[in-house]
């Protein structure tokens, strides 16, 4: 009996994909693994207290799920972190500041990417960041992130892209 490979596809379509292998250009093989998945919109409620820092100096605060990108917990709030390139390290439109040296120190240093990205950014700061690669932890209950005043790339319109 010949088996349809889409049954299978079909069936766990619903299911997280949690490793992903890659093939880079110099044949070297790569697994990837993640603790969250692009489109995650589980209603588990965030317990980590992460604060916000807006445009007009205003502060929202939120609660960040484990293992949450800055991102997307800002979008999740309805705070104005674009996000225009949807998590995939090609732009600058989630360009923010981490405001306490100390969670500064906690997070991993920026990749070559990341950095050449940052020098794209419009005010960029010696404490700048990407809100795609600030994955929120433990560690980093009550950390300060705090808006630029403007980004490159944002819409004319004031519409800020979902995750979806």
């Amino acid at each position: 009996m010949i088996r349809n490979p889409l049954t299978s596809i079909r069936a766990s379509w619903h299911k997280p994909i949690r490793d992903v292998i890659m093939l880079k250009p110099n044949k070297e093989t790569v697994l990837l693994t993640s603790k969250r998945n692009h489109g995650d919109h589980s209603d588990e409620p965030g317990t980590i207290p992460v604060k916000f820092i807006l445009k007009d100096n205003t502060i929202q605060d939120t609660l960040a799920r484990e293992g949450e990108m800055a991102l997307r917990l800002a979008q999740r709030h309805g705070i104005p972190m674009e996000g225009a390139c949807e998590a995939s390290l090609a732009c600058t439109t989630c360009h923010c500041y981490v405001e306490d040296e100390e969670f500064w120190d906690l997070l991993p240093e920026a990749t070559e990417t990341e950095e050449d990205l940052l020098d794209q950014a419009p005010f960029l700061e010696m404490n700048s960041r990407l809100g795609c690669q600030i994955i929120i932890n433990q560690e980093l209950s009550g950390i300060r992130i705090r808006l630029p005043r403007a980004t490159k790339n944002f819409y004319v319109d004031g519409h800020v892209p979902q995750p979806h």
